[in-house]
């Protein structure tokens, strides 16, 4: 990924644009990230895989046990009488 403070983000918008095509561009404000630029192609793809779902066979045998043994915090236990209704 490409950094880019937003002046030259400004003045390079051209450059940019075609540079989104080949990967992502964060723009920084005061060397703080304010936003990512990305190709169509790109951000299509990441709305296809945000509703994707998968079957927990397909899921890897270590993260399996890991969802399988973890445990509620404290504050999300509060909320367990709203399920037992």
């Amino acid at each position: 990924m490409q950094f880019i403070n937003s002046s030259d983000a400004a003045k390079k918008f051209g450059a940019i644009a075609q540079l989104v095509q080949s990967e992502p561009v964060c723009v920084q404000s005061h060397g703080r990230p304010q936003m990512v630029m990305l190709s169509p192609a790109e951000y299509e793809r990441l709305r296809r895989q945000d509703r994707r779902v998968y079957a927990t066979t397909q899921l890897p045998a270590s993260l399996r046990a890991a969802i399988a043994a973890a445990q509620p915090s404290a504050q999300a236990a509060s909320f367990d009488h709203e399920a037992k209704k």
